[in-house]
């Protein structure tokens, strides 16, 4: 945690692992929703494992992997604050510094209030645009059904 060399690959080890359970869940019900038929339809048919998971489960996960890109676009520039503010300490701020925890210096610790809004809207104006970029490539490669608007 002292040692800026090993910062990054903490902070992605733990984004991982904060990330796979809620993930899990998600694709684990999705794919519970798929109709087992089909599943036995294609054994039957001769299908293999990889074939019944490239024809059969992928495509019948494509409207939750859309959704799951469009929601997660939106978090893309949060880069989990707390996480991160957890972790943070002078030894590290070469590397651990995002937007939001500068964001935080400049409002909450050097009274900056009007400057900290400023950058805090400024993102989050970008994050709208990547969001409805992301929804708008969903609809052309998906069709609406998979797009959120």
């Amino acid at each position: 945690m002292a040692d800026d060399r090993y910062f990054r690959s903490i902070l992605v080890l733990t984004s991982i692992f904060q990330g796979f359970g809620w993930g899990s869940i998600i694709y684990f019900a999705a794919i519970s929703s798929i109709d087992p038929q089909m599943y036995e339809a294609a054994v039957i048919d001769g299908a293999g494992r990889f074939k019944r998971m490239f024809y059969i489960s992928i495509p019948m996960l494509v409207p939750v992997i859309a959704i799951m890109l469009i929601l997660s676009m939106s978090g893309i520039l949060d880069a989990g604050f707390d996480q991160i503010f957890n972790m943070y300490n002078p030894r590290v701020m070469n590397v651990s510094d995002i937007i939001d925890t500068y964001v935080y210096r400049k409002g909450l610790v050097e009274m900056n209030y009007s400057y900290a809004t400023a950058v805090g809207l400024f993102k989050s104006i970008i994050a709208l645009i990547l969001i409805i970029g992301v929804n708008r490539l969903v609809k052309m490669i998906g069709g609406r059904d998979h797009a959120l608007w």
